[in-house]
């Protein structure tokens, strides 16, 4: 007899984790490994950031906090969306959080039940439709394609919506896809649910920094009368790689931040207060060094996106922002590697070009989108030519 609750019988593994554990076995065993499957920057924490930890450290700001953050991280919160996202906001509509997951769960945990609907694009972040599942739920998955850009219209949104459709999850730029919305698109969706007063935006802006050439916009941003039902997520993760330091964070109408202040109370309580401090010193501190990386990230993905494209058989879009590509693997399903396994979809495309090639990535099935596998460039443009060699010579060897 199993004890494992319905409600997590309900969930499905994460496929990036999972990946990436295989790769980190297979690195720890010595081999060489090329890491293409996480979700992080390589890049180290600014140093001035480091330093406020060790600051915090020393001064004793070890204890609990508030349940929902420091008021000195929230004020630096607020005055980041006044001064980034044009959001007036107080500080007390402020909301932090052990990583933007956290934000997440809480937000559909606290306001979902069974019955209810998520409208869900896809591709789409593989813990979205999981953590709807966890909550009885229903993930309504809207399928997108490489000729929409991986972004979904006012239209379609418009005939997905039911009576039952309590929350729209937004990703822009998006995970794995890499699309942004436009300020254009943001204002044709936000047209269609000025209907639905039962519909909540949720916006993860998490790679928020991370756009290239196509100036960043946030629902509430644009559409200030839905801000009463709008949460805008976001972290210090993926822009000041901080990802180990997990420290998420929100704003949204009161009730909702209530409501997410006790779930968090009863369950993880505050985030690790010397994070918290390092993360006050990411919002407030200097921020030049963004465009460096963004340099270097454009210089990625413009080499991957090249190489990709003279392999027979891939066929990849240059996405506008965070640090991913989602190519097409269509043509090499049916086709048999040179280890004699048959590629019957994109997850065994993955775990051939894993065990063969030695590369990791990840597989589009677990995103909603297939045949397409997703692979990260926040790795050094060395080890991206490398992989590049990889596959080719993965699909040179298909027959």
């Amino acid at each position: 007899m199993t004890m494992i609750s319905d409600a997590l019988q309900r969930v499905k593994p994460s496929a990036s984790m999972s990946i990436s554990a295989i790769a980190l076995e297979k690195r720890a065993a010595g081999v060489d490994i090329i890491p293409m499957s996480a979700g992080e920057p390589d890049f180290d924490t600014p140093d001035n950031i480091k330093d406020a930890a060790k600051r915090a450290l020393d001064a004793g700001k070890t204890k609990y906090t508030a349940v929902d953050g420091i008021p000195e991280l929230k004020q630096a919160i607020a005055d980041k969306f006044k001064r980034e996202n044009d959001l007036d906001v107080a500080p007390s509509s402020c909301f932090v959080a052990t990583g933007g997951k956290q934000i997440i769960f809480n937000a559909l945990v606290a306001t979902l039940n069974p019955g209810d609907e998520a409208l869900i694009p896809a591709p789409f972040w593989v813990s979205y439709p999981e953590m709807v599942n966890l909550t009885g739920a229903t993930p309504v998955i809207m399928e997108t394609s490489a000729a929409s850009g991986f972004k979904i219209t006012a239209d379609e949104l418009a005939a997905a919506i039911t009576p039952n459709t309590k929350w729209l999850l937004i990703n822009s730029p998006g995970n794995p896809s890499g699309a942004v919305f436009s300020k254009e698109e943001l204002e044709a969706l936000a047209e269609v649910l000025r209907g639905h007063p039962q519909v909540h935006i949720l916006m993860d802006d998490i790679y928020e920094h991370l756009t290239y050439g196509q100036r960043f916009f946030t629902m509430a941003q644009i559409a200030p009368d839905l801000a009463d039902r709008t949460l805008t997520m976001n972290g210090v993760s993926k822009a000041y790689s901080m990802t180990g330091w997990r420290i998420g964070y929100c704003t949204g109408p009161d009730w909702l931040i209530k409501a997410m202040r006790k779930l968090q109370g009863q369950s993880t309580s505050n985030p690790c207060s010397i994070a918290q401090w390092a993360a006050v010193e990411a919002l407030n501190g200097e921020q030049t060094f963004l465009d460096d990386w963004r340099a270097a990230f454009v210089e990625r993905r413009d080499y991957l996106v090249s190489r990709l494209n003279e392999i027979e058989g891939l066929d990849c879009l240059t996405p506008d922002g965070a640090f991913y590509v989602y190519p097409s693997c269509a043509d090499l399903i049916g086709k048999v590697t040179k280890g004699g396994r048959k590629l019957n979809n994109d997850e065994d495309v993955v775990m051939a070009l894993l065990e063969e090639q030695d590369v990791a990535t990840v597989h589009g099935g677990a995103y909603g989108v297939s045949p397409h596998f997703r692979i990260s460039y926040a790795v050094s443009l060395e080890d991206i030519g490398r992989a590049c060699d990889r596959l080719e010579a993965f699909v040179a060897g298909l027959k």
